[in-house]
């Protein structure tokens, strides 16, 4: 004999299952990396040889293994005209995961191409965010980019709002470039203060010169996992160094 089972009890069942079914991290962090125009091959390579680097700093397991959830998930990203995903969602709570994380950003061939669509590259993040299978108490935008132009798509304005009202924060790490000043004479630094980051804690971190590159996405990594702003850093690190020493290879 076939039981029916009622409308409403089958909703339950299925809500059950699909919560049973996310997996859990203490911050969803989308890594959108400049691959427009300005950026050529050379340069991205480097920056995704900066970001493993990062990833798999010691300052950054520690600050993974020491936060409340002892994870957190990630994926890399990177937009021009086009955005494309570099490395899907991978939660990190370990040194083989960051390793793992590392080793797939430096693979992949290069995916995308053309001018600045800024705004449609947040959206695109705001999206992976809410449509993935992670539960997770914070959710963060790192934008990391050479300019402020926004060729195609929505306005940057626009599409700021619409991610700052899905509640989710977006921190920048402008890049600059010596060899040309700070950009076509205009001041990065200031364009990303007021035009891109936003929501609770949102900061940003310059990397000054390709020399200091990687320390400025291991410094902001640190900074987005823990939750803190660039001003209690120095409070961080001194708590931090009074914990017993932690093995975390064997994790």
């Amino acid at each position: 004999m076939r039981l029916l089972i009622p409308f409403v009890a089958a909703l339950t069942l299925a809500s059950s299952a699909a919560a049973q079914d996310q997996r859990e991290a203490g911050l969803e962090l989308v890594l959108l990396a400049d691959g427009s125009g300005s950026i050529d091959a050379e340069e991205l390579a480097f920056q995704r040889q900066g970001y493993a680097l990062a990833m798999t700093d010691p300052a950054v397991i520690d600050a993974i293994t020491n936060s409340i959830y002892g994870n957190v998930a990630v994926t890399y990203v990177e937009w021009a005209t086009n955005t494309a995903v570099v490395v899907d969602w991978m939660i990190i709570d370990s040194v083989e995961d960051a390793e793992a994380f590392a080793a797939a950003l430096i693979g992949p061939p290069r995916q995308v191409y053309g001018r600045n669509a800024i705004g449609s590259a947040l959206l695109f993040a705001k999206d992976l965010i809410r449509e993935n299978d992670i539960f997770a108490p914070r959710a963060v935008i790192d934008f990391s980019g050479d300019s402020i132009g926004n060729s195609y798509g929505p306005p940057i304005e626009e599409a700021r709002r619409e991610v700052l009202d899905a509640g989710i924060t977006i921190n920048a790490l402008p890049i600059l470039r010596p060899e040309d000043g700070r950009r076509a004479g205009y001041n990065l630094e200031e364009e990303y203060a007021t035009r891109i980051i936003g929501g609770p804690g949102a900061f940003m971190v310059t990397a000054e010169s390709r020399d200091t590159f990687a320390a400025s996405v291991r410094r902001k990594l640190i900074l987005e996992i823990v939750g803190i702003t660039p001003e209690e850093f120095d409070d961080w690190t001194n708590q931090l160094a009074l914990l017993p020493p932690k093995d975390i290879t064997s994790q």
